[in-house]
């Protein structure tokens, strides 16, 4: 039994930080109460919780839905009543173990890779591929990309088609986008040649997937480059002017990763959610959402050209402050080119 209340950036007020929640639901009816703060959508994940909660009767979830770089800076402030954090912004995650705001766990968790865990205090509980999505309409009888070299090239023939109608994140407001523009700028050095072309073009950009999703199928947009491949499965089966692009130079899969608070008013609750989103039947569900499986044999097998991306002390690198001030400076000169 769930109950969910869509209140678009309502204001959390907490001791010592205010969070802004997009979306918050209630899963189950007992008396146990545990807390979830996470920045996947409800939707994408309402059935796994309702799974949950149908399983353990005494428990009541709250499942609040924020935004990566709102829940990093309440965490750091102490202000969550968080039992369970989950984001994709793994370079966010990694840092925030680092410093010292997880707590270690000893949790079963057969078949799931070594990338995949960190420090017994990380864990990824699903795999997401980031994709591109171009407009049927916009592309015509023009070959589809089949690489970023190939997409830079096809925006840079045919500027009339894709002037104003280009999505991609703002890493300066989103920590997947930051966390996604830093990967990208570690794979490939054409990268940049893409990024310009798309500045010439007067890209938009956005906090998050789903807002590029809604202006692309409203015309608004007729490519949108990193998305979050769940997301758009969401609305491709239903939309046949939206096409998908997977790059065969290399397609990015980011974890989704979770902890268990130092803060935690149950840390036993939190740890028993975190392994139990690890076991079969709950990856089943996150791969019914993903498409690609984070244990092996639990759906089809990753294509020759993902590129998954590990939890490991690298990750802090990208977060150093130095190295963000100057991605950042390099992404704002391709944006803003005159």
């Amino acid at each position: 039994m769930r109950a969910i209340l869509l209140a678009t950036l309502i204001l959390l007020a907490l001791p010592a930080q205010a969070m802004q929640i997009e979306a918050e639901a209630s899963f189950g009816t007992g008396a146990r109460r545990l807390t979830v703060i996470s920045t996947t959508d409800v939707a994408a994940v309402e059935q796994v919780l309702d799974d949950f909660a149908a399983s353990h009767a005494g428990i009541t979830l709250r499942y609040l839905q924020a935004a990566s770089v709102e829940i990093d800076a309440a965490v750091r402030a102490a202000g969550p009543p968080a039992d369970l954090v989950i984001s994709s912004a793994m370079g966010l995650q990694v840092r925030l173990v680092n410093d010292g705001f997880a707590r270690r766990l000893a949790l079963p968790a057969p078949g799931l890779p070594d990338w995949a865990q960190w420090r017994g205090q990380l864990y990824g509980v699903g795999l997401e591929p980031v994709i591109a999505l171009i407009s049927r309409d916009a592309l015509g009888d023009l070959p589809l990309p089949a690489t970023r070299r190939e997409l830079t090239a096809l925006l840079r023939e045919h500027p009339d088609r894709f002037e104003g109608r280009i999505g991609s994140y703002d890493p300066a407001v989103s920590g997947v986008g930051y966390f996604l523009l830093a990967q990208d700028a570690r794979k490939s050095e054409g990268f940049w040649r893409l990024a310009e072309v798309m500045g010439r073009l007067n890209a938009r950009l956005y906090c998050c997937s789903g807002d590029m999703i809604a202006d692309l199928r409203a015309g608004k947009l007729a490519l949108a480059y990193n998305v979050v491949a769940s997301y758009a499965a969401r609305t491709l089966a239903d939309d046949p002017q939206m096409i998908r692009l997977d790059f065969a130079d290399y397609t990015l899969a980011i974890q989704r990763t979770a902890f268990v608070p130092q803060n935690a008013p149950d840390p036993e609750g939190g740890a028993m959610l975190l392994e139990w989103l690890l076991t079969r039947p709950a990856q089943a569900g996150i791969v019914a959402m993903s498409g690609t499986p984070l244990l092996a044999d639990e759906g089809p097998a990753p294509p020759p050209h993902l590129r998954m991306i590990p939890l490991d002390v690298g990750l802090l690198v990208d977060e150093d402050r130095a190295r963000r001030a100057s991605l950042l400076a390099e992404w704002s000169a391709a944006m803003t080119q005159p």
